[in-house]
């Protein structure tokens, strides 16, 4: 019985000790926990900022060009003939004047003899009459009916002998010899499917191009800002970038704006005029017209430094540590930046790098 009672106390003295254990641990445990997640809240990131500051920008848009020379002309018979000589070689300089073709008049020149005894006799005819009438043994009619004649008769000579200069084929300007389809021996006419040759002057160059309307009242606007601001043209200087990518060393002129826009492909067409003095460029050469656009006190921000929200374009403005986004008014655009025209005020400075994890009102660690 004794020994029962004892051991009874005992369990109740190892009770009473253990519970201010046990509420000793909860408490440290608790206190550790405490400081451990103190410890791993993560500190504010640091992100690169920058100061925006108004700038002048020129920006280029790109469009397929095709040239051809000053001028490109065709060269065709007006008379029907055999090609009896050709006097030029496919790709060489002529002069104006210069004779390329001869085409075979040998039925030409039959009829001119025929014609010239046709003037003969006619010219007779008046002769006989003309001391018949001056002697009142024949009437005046006689006489002008055979001057009649005789004139008809020289204008069949006229034509004939003009068709055989016509035989004679010459350059009508200065320029390069293209293709040569027809040979000796080929029956030519003015009826043909392609003409005896082309020849091209590439003294300069003509670079058609076409723009979309947006583009085109775009370019208007900054061409009747600048003829605000200089009295010299508002046209503005084009670049050409040649076949092989190498940008042609000339700049070119816009010279013709065609304002009737396209109803099907909502476009209007455009020239520009290049000079050639080295004779770069050739008569259906391809490559890309480069028009600029200049934008004045604007701001020029990094695509990466923009999020999109909802379609419109953010960027992250930094007040004191803290970020809030802004929209942006987008006017133009390069492979890399935007243009904005309005909606920042100078000095402001904008979040670029990491915007795509950012939120309203975060805490950052501004880096300069």
């Amino acid at each position: 019985m004794s020994n029962y009672l004892n051991l009874n106390t005992l369990s109740s003295y190892m009770k009473t000790i253990k519970i201010p254990f046990v509420l000793a641990g909860i408490v440290l445990l608790m206190s550790c926990g405490g400081k451990t997640q103190q410890q791993s809240a993560p500190p504010p990131p640091s992100l690169k900022t920058t100061a925006l500051k108004k700038q002048d920008i020129t920006v280029y848009n790109t469009y397929s060009t095709s040239m051809e020379g000053v001028q490109n002309v065709q060269i065709w018979p007006k008379v029907s003939g055999f090609v009896q000589n050709i006097y030029v070689e496919e790709g060489q300089k002529v002069k104006k004047g210069q004779l390329l073709f001869k085409l075979e008049t040998q039925t030409l020149s039959q009829d001119a003899n025929a014609a010239k005894a046709s003037v003969n006799v006619a010219q007779v005819e008046v002769d006989k009459l003309v001391p018949l009438v001056e002697k009142g043994i024949i009437s005046n009619v006689q006489l002008e009916t055979a001057k009649a004649q005789l004139e008809q008769a020289k204008s069949n000579y006229n034509s004939i002998t003009a068709n055989i200069g016509y035989s004679n084929i010459v350059s009508p300007v200065n320029g390069y010899i293209g293709g040569i389809p027809y040979k000796v021996g080929a029956l030519v006419s003015s009826t043909m499917a392609q003409p005896l040759t082309v020849v091209s002057d590439i003294s300069g160059i003509r670079a058609y191009f076409s723009m979309n309307e947006k583009e085109l009242l775009q370019m208007k606007t900054q061409m009747a800002a600048n003829a605000n601001e200089s009295a010299a043209s508002s046209t503005p200087e084009v670049e050409l970038v040649m076949i092989n990518g190498q940008t042609y060393p000339h700049k070119g002129k816009i010279a013709m704006i065609n304002n009737i826009i396209n109803p099907t492909t909502g476009s209007v067409s455009l020239r520009a005029d290049f000079e050639n003095p080295d004779l770069l460029l050739s008569s259906g050469s391809t490559g890309t017209i480069r028009v600029p656009s200049t934008y004045k006190d604007v701001w020029v921000i990094p695509q990466f430094a923009t999020v999109d929200l909802q379609g419109t374009k953010m960027v992250y403005v930094l007040n004191g540590d803290t970020v809030n986004t802004k929209p942006i008014n987008i006017v133009a655009q390069t492979a890399t930046e935007f243009i904005v025209s309005e909606g920042l005020e100078e000095g402001t400075t904008i979040v670029t790098e990491g915007v795509s994890k950012l939120r309203d009102g975060q805490t950052i660690n501004p880096i300069k």
